[in-house]
């Protein structure tokens, strides 16, 4: 039983030494300037104005929460629905669950104006 945990050690240290030879070369071939000139972010010619720090609305990130649980859903209805048949009427009730509280909270963030562009 320790052996199969060998090849886990190995997959987890050989993981971790990329991620070391990568940043070790990343810092090699990266630019690195003391002059303050070539620090500034370059921005067509022009002197940046202001901060560059944005406040994203937050309708973004909810747009995009609301996109990554209907593609979860979209893949778990495919091997669903290519083995329904052996799963029975079990399998169904528990889809049909699975997909009426996916659609409660669309539901609920379209009640909400989540869904909605307009300022």
């Amino acid at each position: 039983m320790l052996a199969q945990y060998g090849h886990i050690l190995i997959f987890v240290l050989f993981g971790f030494g990329f991620a070391v030879v990568n940043l070790f070369v990343a810092s090699l071939v990266r630019f690195s300037s003391h002059d303050r000139q070539q620090k500034i972010p370059y921005e067509c010619g022009m002197e940046p104005i202001g901060t560059p720090y944005v406040q994203i609305d937050l309708r973004f990130y909810l747009f995009a929460l609301l996109f990554v649980v209907f593609d979860v859903e979209s893949l778990f209805l495919f091997p669903w629905a290519v083995v329904f048949r052996e799963l029975g009427m079990a399998g169904f009730i528990d889809m049909m669950v699975f997909i009426a509280v996916l659609f409660l909270g669309l539901i609920y963030t379209w009640k909400r104006g989540a869904l909605q562009w307009e300022t």
